[in-house]
């Protein structure tokens, strides 16, 4: 049985009450498509059990198979030469009867059904002498055909489109799941980088505490010297690590443990993206030798994606980068000529990386395409201490 919505029950209730009111009109009245003698009240019987079994031809479809009982028991109480023929009252409650056993039918009463159907015609065609003639028979037999195969035709679209968005409410979910596992995989790398700032930081403290505590009576200017820089140090340090419990650290067997990178580092960088054949004109504003080590990383790491986004996605020959260093934030513009090119494969996921390590920084992230090319634009605020 098919749950129904109210609408839908109300919708079955309102076509059965109008076949039960046009099927009663068209006795009384009556209307042309009347054929054959025969008892008017028994016929309103009849139209009015068909229509009240049709009401439940989705929530119940064996009830309403069970209202086409109807004409052949009157065709025995009354005989089947005195039973009136009703177009309104009998053939299109049976094609709607067809049409709904086609549309909706599951199991094994969609075969039932359509026997039933098939069975009820073929009795009134044997029985009936108005519908022997060969046009009754071309007319009724046509027409329930040709509603039994359009609702066949809605029940198999219907069908398709249930699955297209099965499979791509599937493909989605996998989207966004490799999404979720690229940004906890960027956001370890991060937390592993950031630990080895913290770590480097943390050493200096203790190489220039050591130090200070040498010659503190001998060279105090020194040791304020020291100090000065395990303050400085220290309050870099300490914003890192708040970024960095932030993040969940899960170190990968045979991690790199090298210096990480920075902004110095950039030159190298263009240096081996021209060797692969991107010509990379580089622009630098300002001055980055004072940068907060993980900004100094971060804008790094988003220059050096973007470089490897264009060498994957773009037939471009040439890229400029523009680094923009002011008092409150570092600039970054990326862009090439274009035009994209198709990559076999799954997507990767530089754009996640990126937009990832500018959050870290409470910056954004801008990537869209500009003319033939594209652009990527980010924005990482400076904590000066």
């Amino acid at each position: 049985m098919e749950r129904l919505s109210r609408g839908q029950r109300l919708t079955d209730l309102a076509v059965a009450a109008l076949l039960a009111l046009v099927g009663v009109l068209e006795i009384w009245v009556p209307f042309e498509s009347l054929m054959g003698d025969g008892s008017r009240v028994v016929s309103t019987i009849g139209v009015l059990w068909y229509a009240a079994h049709l009401s439940q031809r989705r929530s119940r479809p064996w009830v309403a198979l069970a209202g086409l009982l109807v004409w052949p028991l009157l065709g025995l109480v009354v005989g089947a030469d005195d039973m009136h023929l009703l177009f309104f009252g009998q053939l299109i409650p049976t094609l709607v009867l067809a049409y709904t056993i086609a549309r909706h039918a599951t199991g094994r009463y969609r075969w039932i059904g359509t026997l039933g159907v098939v069975a009820f015609v073929t009795f009134a065609d044997l029985f009936v002498p108005l519908l022997r003639e060969p046009s009754e028979l071309i007319y009724h037999w046509g027409n329930l055909t040709l509603v039994y195969l359009v609702g066949h035709g809605l029940r198999v679209s219907a069908d398709r489109a249930a699955r297209e968005a099965v499979r791509a409410h599937d493909a989605e979910s996998r989207v966004r799941e490799a999404e979720l596992a690229a940004i906890a995989d960027e956001r370890a790398r991060i937390a592993r980088e950031l630990h080895d700032i913290v770590a480097h930081s943390m050493g200096m403290i203790v190489v220039q505490a050591g130090a200070a505590e040498q010659v503190v009576e001998d060279d105090p200017a020194f040791a304020r010297r020291a100090l000065s820089t395990i303050r400085t140090t220290g309050s870099s340090a300490l914003s890192e690590m708040r970024r960095l419990v932030g993040v969940l650290r899960d170190p990968a067997p045979g991690a790199d443990f090298a210096p990480q990178p920075g902004l110095s580092a950039l030159p190298d960088l263009v240096e081996t993206a021209r060797a692969g054949g991107l010509d990379v004109r580089l622009q630098v504003e300002g001055d980055r030798e004072e940068l907060p080590a993980g900004v100094d990383l971060a804008a790094y790491r988003i220059v050096q994606e973007a470089l490897t986004n264009v060498r994957r996605h773009s037939a471009a020959s040439c890229a400029d980068v523009h680094l923009a260093v002011g008092p409150s934030a570092v600039r970054i513009e990326v862009t090439d000529g274009g035009p994209a090119r198709p990559v076999a494969g799954p997507p990767g996921h530089g754009l996640v990386g990126m937009r990832e390590r500018a959050a870290l920084y409470g910056g954004r992230l801008e990537a869209a395409p500009q003319g033939t090319g594209f652009t990527v634009r980010a924005e990482l605020p400076l904590e000066r201490v």
